[in-house]
């Protein structure tokens, strides 16, 4: 399986003058935890770090203390997710069928899920990890902070990555996307436009996105709580 990580982003919404994935998280850098679970996931054997060129020689450094044992290349990355997603597919080897997608900030997957994902791919041209919703959720008037509607909770759930998709069919949906100028946050809405179907595999309760100091804290609780258990 091949896996893009998109990391192109700012560390505005942790209050960080970098990129939040070099921030340091329980005696490593956040991408190291990520790199880690798809090291140790059986189905990976090529990675793809979507970061803007400046940061380059830091996520190389970490790869290699890592000692990965795939391949590792780095990708430019663009002005939004979906651009550095799109750059990445242009970048994957040529015999690149299927690829999974996963935020460099979702630093706590676990490699199980990498392979489930890869396992369940093999059966669709689309799919992402998520997670049934627990809280209420209510739709409400932009600008008016007054409820519109509820919807039915069984009907709703989070999505996370990794996301997967067929190489080819993703490609169309961005070019696709492009020409409509559709603005999307993950690859499975350019699936959705295109009438598409995606399938649900289940996530991870523990599979947060690390975006606020309070993330982080509890990122490191996750980590903490883990290597007890490791040592146990």
């Amino acid at each position: 399986m091949y896996l893009l990580i998109p990391a192109a982003g700012s560390g505005k919404r942790m209050g960080a003058s970098r990129n939040k994935l070099l921030l340091p998280l329980f005696g490593k850098p956040i991408i190291a935890w990520t790199l880690l679970a798809a090291k140790a996931a059986p189905s990976i054997h090529w990675i793809g770090i979507v970061a803007q060129p400046e940061e380059w020689q830091d996520f190389r450094d970490i790869a290699a203390g890592l000692g990965m044992g795939r391949t590792v290349r780095l990708i430019p990355g663009g002005k939004t997710r979906q651009e550095s997603v799109y750059n990445g597919l242009q970048e994957l080897p040529a015999v690149a069928e299927r690829v999974l997608i996963h935020d460099g900030a979702r630093c706590l997957a676990t490699p199980e899920l990498f392979d489930r994902c890869s396992e369940a791919l093999l059966h669709c041209a689309g799919l992402i990890a998520a997670i049934p919703v627990k809280d209420t959720i209510k739709i409400v008037a932009p600008g008016t902070k007054i409820i519109q509607s509820t919807p039915d909770r069984s009907q709703l759930w989070a999505a996370q990555t990794p996301q997967g998709f067929d190489v080819e069919t993703l490609k169309r949906c961005h070019e696709t996307g492009r020409e409509m100028g559709w603005e999307v946050t993950d690859d499975a809405a350019l699936f959705e436009h295109c009438g598409l179907a995606v399938r649900i595999v289940q996530g991870e309760e523990t599979n947060l996105k690390v975006t606020t100091p309070v993330d982080l804290a509890i990122a490191e609780f996750i980590l903490r709580d883990r290597q007890k258990s490791a040592n146990s």
